[in-house]
């Protein structure tokens, strides 16, 4: 009897411990996905104009330090950069999707938008690693009466536990011209670079390809070149940064047609040929402005994120900075 019992009570405790080990959580999303809904960066945004974000090449992680445009430093007068950082999580179970931004201290990009910042504004920053080198780029266009808009740049060691020394940007002389040029973006290889100008008129994109044998600061240094039109996208209106990642574009437009002001539109790279404009269409555009959009890819995503920025009401005020997930074909 005493042995019956003693098994009794022994298959009750494995069947209870059984019973209450918990599951392995279920992967429902082998890859996450960017939502479509359109979210302000609330952490960057302020009372302000707060655009023109970069996000770095191969820098995609927990936390994505960022370089943007603003006015706040000077209560609304002139544009200089400064920095912060966005987040995101993704639920492999549930599918959802969170986003976060602040800004926050960092000893070295105070550093290298402090050596950019000027009494005029500055605009358009765009980071970049030069593997050829080991140093990495940032460019951005700073705008002074003698000369408005020109594409400037320096070049320093990655920062990774020393804080490299930044020296302060030179003239891109390769790009700049009496007109405005801005907006700076390169192709992966860094052999192929986009930026728009209004010395026809109104703002066009233009394409320059680096000759072989060059090394990317000669090229950025050499003489002023004539640009190609990149006649497949360029309208009757203003055509303006330009960002290029992998066979994308994606660039603002007041060109007609739009929903109102500046849209985003985005043009595919196809058999040697940019195709012609898509707009982005009303989950993304609106009656106001959208400008400087930049466009991101996580490889454990199915889809790219795009952050732009836009003068439309329910913001902080003036133009403020906005997130979302896109799907282009």
């Amino acid at each position: 009897m005493t042995s019956r019992l003693l098994f009794f009570c022994s298959l009750a405790i494995i069947l209870f411990s059984t019973g209450c080990r918990e599951e392995p959580l279920t992967i429902n999303y082998k890859l996450g996905i960017f939502p479509d809904s359109v979210m302000a960066l609330e952490g960057l945004n302020t009372v302000y104009d707060d655009y023109n974000m970069d996000i770095e090449a191969g820098r995609i992680d927990a936390r994505i330090p960022v370089v943007f445009s603003s006015n706040r430093q000077s209560a609304g007068g002139e544009f200089d950069l400064t920095h912060g950082l966005i987040w995101y999580t993704f639920g492999q179970t549930t599918g959802s999707f969170q986003l976060g931004s602040e800004i926050a201290a960092d000893v070295f990009l105070d550093r290298l938008t402090a050596a950019f910042n000027t009494g005029g504004n500055e605009f358009g920053p765009l980071r970049f690693f030069n593997g050829r080198n080991g140093l990495e780029y940032m460019a951005a266009a700073t705008e002074s009466d003698e000369n408005g808009l020109e594409i400037v740049y320096t070049s320093y060691i990655p920062a990774f536990t020393n804080l490299p020394a930044v020296e302060p940007p030179v003239g891109a002389t390769l790009f700049n011209s009496p007109s405005d040029d801005a907006y700076l973006s390169l192709g992966t290889t860094l052999d192929t670079a986009w930026f728009c100008s209004d010395r026809g008129g109104d703002f066009d994109i233009y394409m320059l390809t680096r000759p072989a044998g060059l090394s990317l600061d000669e090229w950025f240094m050499s003489p002023a070149m004539t640009p190609t039109p990149v006649d497949s996208i360029n309208s009757t209106g203003n055509d303006k940064c330009p960002f290029v990642r992998g066979r994308y574009m994606v660039f603002a437009s007041d060109m007609p047609g739009g929903m109102g002001g500046f849209d985003l539109y985005y043009s595919v790279f196809r058999n040697g040929k940019w195709s012609s404009p898509v707009n982005m269409g009303p989950g993304i555009n609106s009656a106001a402005n959208e400008y400087r959009p930049v466009l991101g890819k996580d490889l454990k995503f199915e889809n790219y994120f795009l952050i732009f920025s836009s003068d439309r009401p329910g913001g902080k005020g003036g133009y403020d900075l906005y997130f979302t997930g896109i799907s282009m074909h």
